[in-house]
């Protein structure tokens, strides 16, 4: 079983930067694939970002390319998630998952674990 748990949310600025980290308990951690997700108020939780078992494989989303970065550091057990140029529809709770595949996915139902959350507000 993997345990998961997300910081570095807050408040920024339009046009700022983020860092997000997960921080995952266990020893099988390089076996899961790992994503982030996000939800908005009364919207549905949708994939952001994707990274394989090896720091290999990255996919994202097509309304994050080129501002957000996926990274993982298996010998800490830790996913980051790097966010640039953020937007004000970036806003919302941004969730890490796990998932055993060896295949990019960005279907929620493809995770097995997931983190509680941490909240990221882009003010205009």
């Amino acid at each position: 079983q993997v345990q998961l748990v997300e910081s570095g949310g807050g408040l920024v600025q339009a046009g700022g930067s983020l860092r997000l980290s997960c921080a995952a308990s266990g020893r099988t951690f390089n076996r899961y694939a790992m994503g982030w997700f996000r939800q908005a108020p009364g919207k549905e939780r949708e994939f952001v970002a994707f990274i394989g078992r090896n720091d290999v494989a990255t996919y994202y989303t097509d309304s994050v390319k080129g501002r957000f970065t996926i990274s993982r550091d298996n010998s800490k057990n830790t996913v980051l998630l790097q966010m640039n140029s953020l937007k004000p529809e970036d806003t919302a709770v941004y969730y890490c998952a796990a998932a055993n595949t060896p295949l990019p996915t960005g279907r929620r139902n493809d995770y097995d674990y997931w983190g509680q959350g941490t909240q990221v507000t882009v003010s205009s």
